[in-house]
């Protein structure tokens, strides 16, 4: 039986500072349909990557004393680093200062302008510096970007090349039209498609080299580089080998792409529209979710409450903050962290609750002979629909908060039953329906909580168990 092909992608991420926790949840969310694709038989295909040109990263590169290819090499290790510390199964890691990507936005340059949809001309402009975009008026609040409120908008004016986004609006609308579930949440598809009907202004898509030259060279042009958008979106098809690997290219694309809200216009909308001007398939899907929070504050350096993902997870392991994360941050909407909740949820969720049942489960089946009754985890995961479906909509926390009724009503099972009370046929009555939901249990948290569905898989892979440490010790 031929496999289906599946492909998903967080955003490149931009590497002029360190990982933060934010792209931290757009990897594990990510991380969890990969994995629960996989789990229900496909080939799976999860990319991501690090997007290392553009103004912010050449004047970091200066303020530091290093040209930028040094600055990024030194940079991306931490990005690199992200697969093993989140325990990430993604496939492909392509950054955007590889030779290989730098060809692929040559290419795809070429098309949109064999299209007729690359143009140069003079303008002036409002930039947010933060954002490395144009601003109008009206996405300005007084006169600043409300995503970076502390940055002075910057005023330019120069020679450019352009892309004629205005050539798409009929187009896009349409796109929308057909593809109801495009975007995820539906209320950001209606965002993005009020966006467009208001018309759309062609947009700079080259820096003049003599003014800011860390970026792709313009084909046949050497007085301009590439803005960092046209080249950073192009990532998503250069990942996966296009333009020469095409075998493998064709096989994954279209795919699914997860990214923050504060890229809703450029996924969904730019990003669209280059792909028709090139002549490509346009996207399956986009999954939007929203930012994170420190104790109820927006984290900021001078408050001193940014969240290290690193650092967590050194104090925490990284089972434990995939949980938090995926129960406590809503899928499409802004959520917070706190280290009380965390300590809260850990202890109730993971030490009293999950922990707590595999351990008396493994303490009862121990020197008792047991069969496992299934063990084919893909017929697991299909035999449960409410899993699935919330797993297909990108509703994390509903999925695992079905895992938990499993968790507590088990638990419930053991205290109602009381095995330890029984023995012979009457304690393997009871007993191996209660080592089969154990089974069922960790093949559901497969996509969620890798490490501590392996340990639990192999705990009980055969007719001798035996007790093992807690596998949530509780913390003060």
């Amino acid at each position: 039986m031929t496999k289906k092909n599946f492909y998903i992608t967080t955003t490149s991420s931009y590497v002029n500072a360190d990982p933060h926790i934010g792209y931290a949840l757009e990897l594990i969310q990510t991380d969890v349909i990969a994995r629960f694709k996989k789990l229900i038989g496909y080939d799976v295909a999860f990319g991501y990557g690090s997007d290392e040109h553009g103004l912010k990263i050449y004047k970091k590169a200066l303020e530091e004393h290093k040209n930028p290819q040094e600055y990024c090499d030194e940079k991306v290790k931490k990005f690199i680093g992200l697969k093993k510390l989140l325990n990430l199964s993604s496939t492909h890691f392509i950054r955007s200062t590889d030779l290989f990507h730098v060809k692929a936005a040559q290419e795809f340059w070429n098309r949109c302008y064999a299209s007729d949809d690359i143009y140069k001309k003079n303008y002036r402009i409002k930039y947010c510096y933060g954002c490395e975009l144009e601003k109008t008026n009206s996405e300005l609040e007084n006169g600043v970007c409300p995503i970076h409120p502390n940055l002075r908008i910057e005023n330019y004016e120069e020679e450019n090349y352009f892309f004629r986004f205005s050539n798409y609006q009929k187009k896009l609308l349409e796109f929308y039209k057909k593809n109801k579930a495009f975007v995820v949440p539906n209320y950001r598809l209606k965002e993005i498609e009020t966006f467009v009907k208001k018309s759309l202004e062609d947009f700079s898509i080259s820096r003049l080299k003599s003014k800011m030259p860390w970026g792709v060279d313009v084909p046949n042009d050497p007085d301009h580089v590439m803005y960092v958008w046209f080249d950073a979106l192009v990532y998503y098809i250069s990942t996966l080998g296009w333009p020469t690997r095409l075998i493998e290219y064709q096989k994954f694309w279209p795919g699914v792409q997860t990214c923050g809200k504060d890229n809703l216009r450029q996924q969904s909308a730019i990003w669209q529209a280059m792909l028709m001007s090139a002549g490509l398939p346009n996207t399956t899907q986009i999954f939007i979710h929203g930012f994170i929070t420190s104790e109820g504050q927006k984290m900021s350096k001078s408050l001193g409450n940014v969240i290290d993902p690193i650092q967590l997870v050194n104090q925490y392991g990284v089972d434990t903050v995939r949980y938090y994360l995926l129960k406590e941050i809503p899928a499409t909407s802004d959520g917070d962290f706190s280290h009380s909740r965390m300590k809260e949820i850990y202890n109730a969720d993971l030490a009293n609750g999950l922990g707590n049942l595999v351990a008396r489960v493994a303490k009862l089946a121990e020197n008792n002979k047991y069969y496992i009754l299934t063990t084919d985890y893909q017929v697991i995961v299909n035999n449960y629909t409410k899993y699935k479906n919330a797993l297909e909509e990108f509703r994390f926390n509903d999925a695992l908060a079905f895992v938990w009724t499993r968790v507590t009503s088990t638990n419930k099972e053991i205290d109602s039953e009381k095995p330890w009370e029984l023995k012979g046929v009457k304690l393997q009555k009871v007993l191996e329906p209660l080592v089969n939901q154990i089974v069922e249990i960790a093949a559901l948290l497969q996509p969620f909580l890798p490490g501590t569905s392996e340990k639990i898989i192999k705990q009980f892979s055969d007719s001798n168990i035996k007790s093992q440490p807690p596998l949530f010790p509780r913390i003060k």
